[in-house]
């Protein structure tokens, strides 16, 4: 690259510069806390939450599961037998 007193010189320093980026990217994803995921949740309609489990997928064998009644990614309360579409494997 051509040093014209912005741009950064070599390749390496491009590098750097996009590592900061990630970085600084990561440190603003941190910052927003917990306060930020549960604004994110989506609602249990939009999921079509069942308070029953469907072939052989439960709340209670999804990777967003947290116990006794609550997820990480759908609002409200969910049954531990319960199930949603948006159920992954522990």
């Amino acid at each position: 690259m051509q040093d014209n007193g912005n741009m950064p010189t070599s390749r390496r320093e491009l590098l750097k510069l996009g590592a900061y980026g990630l970085g600084l990217a990561g440190a603003i994803t941190l910052v927003g806390g917990p306060a930020e995921a549960q604004a994110k949740k989506v609602t249990q309609a939009s999921v079509k939450y069942q308070a029953e489990p469907k072939e052989g997928k439960s709340c209670a064998t999804c990777g967003n599961f947290e116990a006794p009644s609550s997820c990480k990614t759908v609002e409200g309360t969910v049954a531990e037998n319960g199930w949603c579409m948006i159920w992954v494997k522990k």
